[in-house]
């Protein structure tokens, strides 16, 4: 394995040393390459990356707190169905009819 890598990196080596072909249909560049800015382009892209991001932050945030608020509202249903569901004088267990209990799941569902 070692002897391996030893190649790969030897190749690689090898192929940067290489000298390239200069491309004749690009011309060189003349200017001062620390002026070389994105533009408006790049800001444009940048900013629209920004923007999307944080609308998906936002809509993400919006639906986990929509469903912990639907949780908790089942739990506080189920729990009031559960004493609403107990009659004094009756038996202990007794629970509140499936038809009548709104935090129960549709019968679908099952």
């Amino acid at each position: 394995m070692i002897a391996l890598t030893d190649a790969a990196l030897r190749a690689g080596v090898w192929l940067t040393q290489a000298t390239p072909t200069p491309n004749p249909t690009v011309p060189a560049f003349t200017g001062d390459e620390d002026t070389i800015t994105p533009t408006w382009v790049g800001f444009a892209f940048t900013f629209g990356v920004f923007a999307l991001t944080l609308l998906l932050i936002l809509d993400m945030t919006r639906r986990v707190r929509r469903v912990r608020y639907r949780g908790e509202i089942r739990e506080r249903l189920a729990a009031e169905a559960a004493v609403d569901g107990l009659v004094p004088g009756t038996d202990a267990t007794a629970t509140v009819p499936e038809t009548q209990n709104p935090a129960a799941p549709p019968a679908a569902d099952r």
